[in-house]
Parts: structure tokens; sequence; C-alpha cells
């Protein structure tokens, strides 16, 4: 098992910056799968991008590709989500979760989330 909470949210103006950090504490495994999350009021929760605990491999939706960039560090127990160039499209709840790729599938485990707020 893995908790998850993530810091960094905030507001920002269109064209801005943002870093989100979700620190991770418990048993730490190769099996789990980092993703990051958000969601819009009135809209799905949507996956933005992918990353393993373990190998470097990623992945991001069309709309956030170029512009975010995930990252983690085995060390320090994080996952990062640096965003740049954002939009008042990216206003949502940001969410970090984790995914044991060995217990089937879906995302298993889930910060609180953040607030984002892009003001144009």
């Amino acid at each position: 098992q893995v908790q998850l909470a993530e810091s960094g949210g905030g507001l920002v103006q269109a064209g801005g910056s943002l870093r989100l950090s979700c620190a991770v504490s418990g048993r730490t495994s190769c099996r789990y799968r980092m993703g990051w999350f958000r969601q819009a009021p009135g809209k799905e929760r949507e996956v933005l991008s992918s990353i393993g605990w373990c190998t470097s491999n990623t992945d991001y939706i069309a709309s956030v590709k170029g512009r975010f960039t995930i990252s983690r560090d085995n060390v320090k127990n994080t996952v990062v989500l640096q965003m740049n160039s954002l939009k008042p499209e990216d206003t949502a709840v940001y969410f970090c979760a984790a995914d044991d790729v060995f217990v089937g599938p879906g995302y298993d485990y889930w910060g609180q989330g953040t607030q984002v707020t892009v003001s144009s």
C-alpha cells in the first residue's frame, strides 16, 4: 500500500507555470505506475500523464503534451508534474494516483487533490 499527498497547486495567470508534487509514502515498488489526473467542474476525471516507478517510459494526452512534464525521484519518493504554458482550460483539481499493475486495471491509490486555477 502507498499513500499519496499532492501539493503545489494555486492560482496562476495564463501562460504561467506551476509545479505539482506528489509525496509517496508506504511500500513503494516497481509494481506501481504513477499517474496525474485532473477533474474540472462538470467534467469527468481524465488522465494526463503517467510514469513507471522503476522505468522511464512516460505518456501524455495530446492536450498537455509539450507543455507538461512528468518525472519522479525514487530517493525523495516524489512524482512531479511540471506544467508550463498554462491555459484557462487547465483549471481543475489535480490528483496523483498509483496503479498496482499486478492487481488489475485501474488506479488503486489516490491523493486528495490540489486545486489549479488559471486566470485569463
